[in-house]
């Protein structure tokens, strides 16, 4: 056997297998998320689903708070075998151009539209992970993006003009917020509170439940409700290496990974009640936004994305014809 290959069945052993029993598989779940957050909450979920229906046969641990990686590395780690599954959401975009479409201010409406567009186009999505190496088993949910920051409140895409605001690694996310007026500065989430209380930064944009588990309340003065862009999170997995796994074991992970939205949709929208509250009772002073502003300024990107991705209009106007 050549060296590389058994580096390579090294790594996917050390992955799967656990030093006490060589006969239990560790599936390793890497995520961004802190204590506290949807992702988190989301990730115990499946794991229960999953250990429950696995037995002995297998056991999924959830890692948080960027314990085994950045969204980057975490994607890379899948390729490599030494995780199982990871919970991207905003950074599939820059995986393959069809998922930039949830990159487009207010396309996705809410949670109803968004099981639309997953019966519509799934097997579309499906198949641009599947030609990079990846394989989505679910869809959970990062959710609706709002705007906090400690210069002013937002009211209107004027309003962000020189406001340095922190981005996921996207490249829509980062044109649309230029096209907004703001100085977009990309940043891995892990980093994000420390900018934010040395002032490197001025604001950022995100749900909740992600604002109020990094505690962003603590160094924000303002937070804008906008809903700018919901984004979804994909339970994703490496196309080769799960195929590797035993057949019972991958049947039940894929009934775990489609069981486990209903909670995530639920739980997701509790807490979108219960952390604004968590936000307010920090001091934050909050606003509404004026939507149909912001929706009149995107037009931009829209012609953007149709124009400069392969099947771009279609996949818009499919998305915009699932909303009801």
């Amino acid at each position: 056997m050549k060296l590389k290959s058994i580096i390579a069945c090294a790594a996917l052993t050390a992955a799967f297998a656990s030093p006490a029993s060589a006969e239990k598989l560790v599936l390793k779940f890497g995520h961004v998320g802190k204590p506290g957050s949807l992702f988190e909450a989301s990730v115990n979920a499946f794991a229960k689903c999953s250990n429950d229906a696995l037995g002995d046969k297998a056991v999924v641990q959830g890692f948080g708070s960027s314990q085994l990686g950045k969204d980057k590395e975490l994607l890379q780690k899948l390729k490599l075998g030494q995780i199982t599954f990871s919970l991207p959401s905003s950074v599939m975009s820059s995986v393959a151009d069809e998922f930039g479409v949830f990159e487009m201010p207010y396309i996705i409406k809410d949670r109803e539209h968004m099981k639309a567009v997953q019966k519509e186009l799934g097997d579309t999505f499906q198949k641009a992970a599947s030609a990079k190496g990846y394989q989505i088993l679910g869809y959970f949910e990062n959710g609706f993006r709002h705007i906090t920051n400690n210069t002013r409140p937002i009211v209107k895409p004027a309003d962000l003009a020189g406001v340095k605001l922190r981005t996921p690694k996207g490249a829509w996310r980062v044109k649309m917020f230029k096209l907004y007026g703001a100085n977009p500065t990309p940043m891995a989430f892990s980093e994000v509170f420390t900018a934010l209380q040395t002032n490197v930064i001025d604001g950022q944009e995100n749900p909740y439940a992600q604002i109020a588990s990094a505690k962003f309340q603590e160094v924000q003065k303002y937070l804008s409700i906008t809903g700018h862009v919901y984004t979804p999170a994909y339970v994703l997995v490496s196309k080769k290496n799960f195929a590797k796994l035993p057949g019972d074991v991958q049947s039940a992970l894929q009934t775990c990974a489609n069981d486990t939205q209903k909670y995530v949709y639920e739980h997701a929208a509790k807490l979108e009640t219960e952390l604004l509250d968590v936000i307010k009772k920090a001091g934050v002073e909050v606003n509404n936004a004026d939507n149909p502003a912001f929706i009149k300024a995107s037009k931009p990107i829209y012609d953007e994305f149709a124009s400069s991705v392969k099947g771009g209009d279609k996949l818009i106007k499919t998305v915009q014809g699932l909303a009801k």
